[in-house]
């Protein structure tokens, strides 16, 4: 979300298939009357957005992302049925609080999880509920093993002097501790593994995990880049994912 790369979101609606399934999946362990207000804070092309309208019909779901691109694709998916906005998760400020925040596949790209968590919370209204996920410690293990060689050679290795990378893969207990210094209460964190095997191996590097790693290089070196790390991930191109669910609630007033 912070990251000031925008997403190819046409690529994304191809090749993101296997990140919108976790948000799907996630989506199945929000138990909703149908009548809630509903924060999506990550909520990319709309795919899992649709299916969270569906199920608050006599609700309201406001969906935001960092990503212009992402957004207009999310307009044009879903026009009028969600509050579509571009902004940043760090600067949120809703006009009326929301009873739920549900995020999937975005926070890992956000540096500041204390921030984050404190803007979440204020969002929330009283017994207001939080459910999410996003990569965890471990993530993607054998691509971040990749980008640690590739990112140190020539001619790639002068873009990427002092840069720490553009993820944060978080542990359970961290994790825990952040919300509740947020406020939150109820707070449970957890990690899981998942395996994706990408049909377009190249495309899901380029567009899924790889943006923000190619807008720090020309043009011109990209494609061998991308290159360079797939010649070090076995064939086929399999993605351990660690996936780090969380859940917790804005207490009641005493």
């Amino acid at each position: 979300m912070t990251h000031t790369r925008d997403w190819n979101a046409a690529s994304y609606a191809r090749a993101g298939a296997p990140v919108e399934a976790f948000g799907h999946r996630l989506l199945d362990r929000l138990e909703l009357r149908g009548d809630e207000s509903v924060l999506d804070a990550g909520c990319g092309t709309g795919g899992v957005t649709e299916e969270l309208i569906a199920r608050v019909p006599e609700g309201r779901v406001i969906a935001v992302d960092g990503s212009r691109s992402m957004v207009e694709r999310a307009r044009e998916r879903l026009g009028a049925r969600a509050d579509l906005r571009v902004g940043d998760l760090l600067e949120l400020d809703l006009d009326e609080p929301v009873d739920v925040v549900f995020s999937s596949a975005t926070f890992h790209w956000i540096a500041d999880h204390d921030r984050l968590f404190a803007r979440l919370f204020a969002a929330l209204g009283p017994g207001g509920r939080l459910l999410a996920q996003c990569g965890g410690a471990g993530n993607i293990a054998m691509v971040v093993q990749a980008l640690d060689v590739v990112t140190a050679e020539a001619p790639f290795a002068e873009h990427f002097a002092g840069w720490r990378g553009p993820w944060n893969y978080a542990g359970p207990e961290e994790t825990v501790a952040r919300l509740e210094r947020a406020g939150f209460v109820d707070a449970e964190a957890g990690l899981h593994d998942e395996r994706v095997r990408p049909e377009d191996p190249r495309e899901y590097l380029e567009t899924i995990m790889l943006g923000s790693h190619l807008a720090r290089i020309p043009d011109e070196q990209r494609a061998p880049f991308v290159e360079r790390v797939l010649s070090r991930l076995d064939e086929p191109v399999t993605l351990d994912y660690v996936r780090l669910t969380m859940t917790a609630r804005r207490p009641e007033p005493a």
